[in-house]
């Protein structure tokens, strides 16, 4: 009797907690606007056919402008698909989900910010000059890094690299506190912890003694993470404090779009980036999906303006403040002595408001122009066809190309989907390796033992695509063979992935792969 008053007791705090929690209440909103429309799909489907040939025609004209559209052919295969099968039901989701947009203010906003601020982006033409003269292969990639993300190379830039987060969080404290004059903070996740609750109180007291402190946050990244008014509370500390495009329970096109970098400045020379959050599981303080192996990198000189405007440029866009005395935030502000550093880093960004895929086409001049070896570490491996036909094509080649993936998924689905692209990979000769002891989250390509990425850009259509991202592009910086060292080690406590175990997955796994490769850009 007492065991069954445990369990019911047990149940209905349960059953409390739920009611009482913000997503309960997100969830039962997008179910009945979901069920809405599937009834609105089912009423006019029973009425004449006159009505049923007018959806038909919608459908046809929505078809004829998505193949016309200059986009990725993966998305214009599915979306054809869903809406030629339910017109009703795939013209609401294609209005609703589509596109690639955010909200008009804020692509207003954008734009003339970055008009604002193009002249504090000029590049040093003896820099280029001198990345040109030792390799004008290297140099034409970063051409193109700074044309369409609008990010100059750089030199006299310290890069340190960090293998987990948990070699990270150390120094990023030692760092913050250090700071004297501001600290800037723009990241994806933020969760209540050790890492986060040691980081605001630095913060807090930063912000106390007149540092200027910001920091800003994705809506949607943060949903589960954050109570509802988070910023509102931060900023009750000194703080200043943001969420980008704040998640609202309403199917629009515009949730489609998050903030997925992550920055951190501090006093203009120095600067933090990889796929680490600010929560406890990339530090491994606390457990989910096993082992948690993340990259990151830290930058001190130059090369931190970029990312300095990258936070100024967003803090604006989201506070609609002015943008101020940039040249009070250059690295030289605070620190009059030259820096010191090896070789070329160049961070840059990726952003969903205009038709540049910066972060697919920077994975793909590596690989393109690769050598010898191409190694990349990513969580989610949902490529499109220009990224397997370079991969593909440069195995055939005779580079060696290997790929890490998670062994222990944090997404199921979407590790399914994940597996779908590794026969054709490994058929081509690419290697594959799933990192045993847990997730691996992180984000980096090395080759050729002179170029490397770190950064947020995943291998899906989600980041590469939707999202705003950021990374650092290196060239004969000694991080770039500290990525290549770390790969090789981490091969140890990795699977090698055979043609022969790809090829004897039951046929139900295939049929399931088959249909989640056709829908992969709306995942």
């Amino acid at each position: 009797m007492k065991n069954l008053l445990e369990l019911l007791l047990g149940a209905v705090k349960s059953i409390i907690k739920l009611l009482f929690n913000r997503i309960f209440y997100v969830v039962v909103a997008l179910l009945v606007q979901l069920g809405w429309i599937l009834v609105l799909v089912w009423r006019l489907n029973t009425y004449s056919r006159v009505i049923s040939s007018f959806t038909t025609i919608l459908a046809l004209v929505a078809v004829l402008k998505i193949l016309n559209n200059d986009i990725n052919p993966s998305y214009k295969l599915a979306w054809t698909i869903l809406i030629l099968t339910v017109p009703i039901f795939g013209l609401a989701f294609y209005l609703l989900f589509g596109k690639s947009r955010v909200a008009e203010e804020i692509e207003k906003r954008s734009q003339e910010i970055e008009s604002e601020t193009r002249s504090y982006l000029l590049e040093s033409p003896h820099t280029r000059r001198k990345l040109f003269e030792k390799s004008p292969s290297m140099s034409r990639q970063s051409e193109y890094i700074h044309t369409y993300s609008g990010y100059p190379l750089q030199e006299n830039t310290q890069a340190e690299y960090f293998t987990v987060g948990d070699d990270m969080f150390p120094v990023m404290i030692q760092e913050l506190k250090a700071a004297k004059h501001y600290i800037f903070i723009e990241y994806f996740i933020i969760n209540d912890g050790v890492m986060w609750n040691s980081i605001l109180d630095i913060l807090e007291e930063k912000a106390s003694q007149g540092v200027d402190v910001r920091l800003l946050y994705d809506g949607f990244g943060c949903l589960t993470t954050l109570p509802h008014n988070y910023a509102k509370h931060i900023r009750t500390k000194g703080i200043k404090c943001y969420e980008f495009n704040p998640f609202r329970p309403f199917l629009n096109i515009v949730q489609n779009n998050r903030d997925h970098r992550k920055i951190c400045v501090i006093d203009g020379y120095t600067g933090f980036t990889g796929g680490v959050n600010l929560a406890d599981e990339y530090i491994n303080q606390k457990e989910r999906f096993g082992h948690w192996k993340d990259t990151a990198v830290m930058l001190k000189g130059d090369a931190v303006w970029n990312f300095t405007l990258m936070f100024l440029r967003m803090w604006s866009v989201i506070s609609g403040e002015p943008l101020g005395d940039l040249k009070a935030y250059m690295p030289h502000q605070y620190h009059p002595e030259e820096f010191q550093g090896q070789g070329f880093v160049q961070p840059y960004c990726d952003t969903p408001l205009d038709n540049e895929i910066v972060g697919e086409n920077v994975y793909l001049n590596i690989i393109n122009r690769s050598r010898q070896y191409v190694y990349i570490c990513t969580p989610y491996l949902i490529i499109d066809n220009e990224m397997s036909t370079a991969l593909c094509l440069a195995a055939k080649s005779g580079v060696d190309v290997r790929i890490m993936t998670p062994g222990i998924p944090d997404k199921k689905i979407v590790f399914l989907l994940t597996k779908s692209y590794y026969q054709k990979l490994l058929e081509a000769g690419v290697r594959i390796y799933e990192y045993q002891p847990g997730f691996l989250h992180a984000k980096s390509f090395v080759a050729d033992d002179e170029v490397g990425v770190v950064g947020t850009i995943n291998m899906d259509y989600r980041s590469l695509y939707l999202h705003f991202e950021d990374g650092v592009w290196m060239y004969e910086s000694p991080a770039v063979l500290e990525i290549k060292q770390d790969f090789e080690e981490t091969l140890e406590f990795c699977h090698e992935v055979t043609l022969e175990a790809c090829k004897s997955s039951p046929w139900p796994v295939r049929l399931m792969q088959s249909i989640l490769r056709l829908f992969a850009p709306m995942l």
